[in-house]
């Protein structure tokens, strides 16, 4: 449990801010390590099948032109009430 006080600075759990002699005894990941963890996370995903890559695509692809309608209908009435509401165009 995180304690906060004035006089303390703040949290009192002693891995949630690094204080400089800290950073000193971290050692850096060497890069093919690094790379053999990324692949070792890789394996571990559960890749979607061809038919929900498919069907997730669909989805989105009808939420972002839902999206789309809805935005576009309320900036082209907003834009109307605004012409109307100043007096834009005289028609």
């Amino acid at each position: 449990m995180e304690t906060f006080s004035r006089e303390g600075g703040g949290v009192t759990d002693s891995k949630a801010v690094p204080t400089p002699s800290d950073k000193k005894t971290e050692k850096r990941t060497s890069l093919p390590t690094f790379y053999r963890q990324v692949v070792a996370e890789l394996r571990k995903v559960v890749w979607p099948t061809q038919q929900q890559l498919t069907t997730y695509f669909i989805v989105v692809l009808v939420f972002v032109l839902v999206m789309m309608a809805i935005v576009a209908g309320l900036d082209l009435g907003f834009g109307k009430l605004m012409f109307w509401v100043f007096g834009g165009r005289d028609a």
